[in-house]
């Protein structure tokens, strides 16, 4: 059964991950990759431009389906080795929130609707990724 994912994520992060075609979720942990199955679908949300920096985007930047395979470590160097996840990442283009924050379920009704990204993952209904996906421009 397809599961419907939100990752949080820099768009500079994001951008990297869509080139590579890869996913990193909660700053490269392994336990977030692995309730992720292949078929699922995963669209990321970019709070900001970059990681501790740049301005604000709060738009969604990238949406794909998680290939075969299991999650793997990769060295980037310095001693830092995150776990990924090979990704098929549609071409999309950037959808902001704030024009779908009354239509998606997470969201709608909330004042503080930036407390459901706070975790890194987690997931959503076929609506509510299809409804992403639309804004998106991705038709599956």
């Amino acid at each position: 059964m397809t599961k419907y994912w939100v990752g949080v994520a820099s768009k500079d992060h994001v951008l990297k991950g869509v080139e590579e075609q890869f996913c990193q979720l909660c700053h490269g942990k392994e336990a977030p990759l692995r309730r992720i199955r292949p078929g699922d679908r995963i669209v990321y949300y970019s709070p900001k431009e970059r990681m501790r920096a740049g301005a604000p985007v709060q738009a969604f930047t990238a949406i794909g389906v998680i290939k075969d395979g299991e999650p793997y470590e990769c060295d980037m160097g310095g001693g830092f080795v995150p776990y990924r996840r090979d990704v098929n990442f549609f071409d999309a283009v950037d959808a902001p929130i704030r024009p779908l924050l009354e239509q998606l379920s997470f969201t709608k009704g909330r004042p503080s609707w930036g407390s459901a990204f706070r975790f890194g993952i987690f997931e959503i209904s076929k609506e509510d990724y299809s409804l992403i996906a639309q804004a998106m421009g991705v038709v599956e």
